[in-house]
């Protein structure tokens, strides 16, 4: 049972694996007019007869992988449909005026060309994979949780990993109203980081390390591991951008 705090204070919140983990999805898209990925990307005039490019827009790889773009706010964030996690991108200018979006680990995501085509990079097509705007998309966004909410998420999270990893990991937590709902993202990406270590060659002996998964507040998003902790810190302020995405974490774990 969790006492009620000051909103200035941390509650510590630490949860085992009896529930079942639930799928964290984002609006279903709805089909636009025609579109060019130049104006989707660039926000360029539109031809005569053609629509506005969205802000938010859904895009489809040559191999299939369907993801949201969101350019609508201070970061640019990218989710995949068949994924709950949400990447925070930054742009870096490349040759001949093209942009490359990377994640918080330096790795290429995206590449933008001025000429309006998109490329995914992903580790089964390392070398890219054209994709093409099929139409608009739901924000990417984090959505206030009360401690009852949040307990459930940490709840969620710890049983998910428990299943990948076949034995109980904990979570832990110390959030505040201020930290809530990014401690519960952190929380899930680090479940989603728990089960694709497991589904690596080496997953079993890594995970056999990690005993238990605390979050905690700071001024900048890290994963470390302290002896057979996984220590996540999430940046409040930074909102989406405050927490390490699943490939830090495994960075940290040793899976990488």
């Amino acid at each position: 049972m969790v006492s009620e705090r000051p909103a200035s204070a941390c509650v510590p919140f630490v949860v085992a694996a009896f529930v079942a983990a639930m799928g964290v999805g984002c609006p279903a898209s709805a089909l636009a007019g025609p579109q060019t990925l130049r104006e989707g990307l660039f926000g360029e005039r539109p031809l005569p007869g053609r629509g506005v490019s969205p802000p938010v827009a859904r895009y489809v790889s040559e191999d299939g992988d369907a993801f949201v773009l969101d350019r609508s706010q201070t970061r640019v964030y990218m989710k995949f449909e068949d994924s709950s996690e949400i990447w925070t991108l930054r742009p870096y200018p490349a040759p001949r005026g093209d942009v490359i979006y990377k994640n918080d680990l330096g790795e290429p995501m995206l590449r933008a060309t001025r000429l309006g085509g998109l490329t995914l990079f992903t580790p089964d097509r390392p070398g890219g994979s054209p994709a093409a705007l099929t139409g608009v998309g739901g924000p990417l966004r984090l959505l206030p949780l009360s401690p009852q909410a949040l307990l459930e998420r940490l709840a969620q999270a710890s049983a998910k990993a428990t299943r990948a990893a076949r034995r109980l990991i904990p979570f832990e937590a110390d959030a505040s109203p201020a930290s809530s709902a990014v401690v519960a993202d952190a929380a899930n990406v680090t479940a989603e980081a728990v089960v694709r270590m497991s589904r690596r060659p080496d997953g079993r002996s890594v995970l056999a390390k990690m005993r238990k998964v605390k979050l905690v507040e700071g001024r900048k998003p890290s994963a470390v591991m302290h002896g057979d902790e996984m220590h996540i810190t999430v940046a409040p302020a930074d909102g989406l951008a405050g927490r390490p995405s699943s490939n830090r974490i495994m960075q940290a774990a040793g899976s990488r």
